[in-house]
């Protein structure tokens, strides 16, 4: 199905991102990883890349022109996705670095996809957001803010690139257990109206729908890919029960 095609996936070297990549190798894609750690995955076409420094973006896409001439699938899932502090403590600069790397970092690598993608007869962007764009706790201010830019992002992007083949959607991951899933308790699972924590291959499944070939008329949409628990409303006196 992917013969040929070359997808991109930012912050392929691990997580999430490590599983996209084999999944689009074992497809027959070649695939490029664009990251700051070094991944392990001999057969990636791998940049070291900071997707907060625009200036590295474009320098890798200015190789991949050159090696390749094309390409058709982008994936930006690359993102800080541990920031938890306290608002009173948390610095702008960090804020900043936040969506430097989670938002305008996706939107940089869109912007040469784009053009890289030209006549081609498909393009998929598909841009890895979460739940917490909408539903948060506290602590994760930054990230819930750029995740929020990356759905509204999707949306807008749709709409302007309607004139090219390129389709642009978005998968937002609940709980997703990418290690010591084996670990985890029972109720952990069924606090979830599917039964269970999501595993890395759910996030695999999505994006590989949305990026297929014959998949041109989903566009514009944020998948929430979370075992149904946005859905859920939950009360203090539930969680005593």
């Amino acid at each position: 199905m992917y013969q040929n095609r070359v997808v991109i996936v930012t912050g392929g070297s691990q997580g999430i991102g490590k599983h996209l990549a084999q999944a689009y190798l074992d497809l027959g894609a070649k695939v490029v990883v664009f990251d700051i750690v070094p991944t392990d995955n001999l057969v990636v076409d791998f940049y070291h890349v900071d997707l907060g420094k625009v200036e590295e973006v474009d320098s890798a896409f200015s190789k991949l022109q050159i090696k390749y001439g094309q390409v058709h699938v982008l994936i930006n899932n690359g993102a800080i996705a541990n920031f938890n502090k306290s608002l009173k403590e948390l610095t702008f600069g960090e804020f900043s670095r936040v969506i430097d790397v989670n938002l305008k970092g996706a939107f940089a690598c869109a912007r040469q996809f784009i053009t890289l993608n030209q006549g081609q007869e498909f393009g998929r962007i598909v841009n890895i957001a979460s739940t917490r764009w909408s539903q948060n706790e506290a602590g994760w201010d930054a990230y819930g803010a750029s995740k929020g830019g990356v759905v509204s992002m999707t949306q807008s992007m749709a709409i302007s690139l309607s004139d090219t083949p390129i389709t642009v959607n978005a998968v937002s991951p609940g709980w997703i257990q990418v290690e010591g899933y084996e670990q985890l308790e029972l109720l952990d699972h069924q606090q979830h109206p599917s039964g269970r924590v999501g595993k890395a291959k759910d996030i695999v499944n999505a994006c590989l729908f949305l990026t297929h070939p014959d998949n041109d008329f989903v566009n514009g949409h944020n998948l929430v890919v979370d075992g149904g628990m946005s859905k859920k409303m939950i009360y203090q006196d539930s969680l005593l029960a």
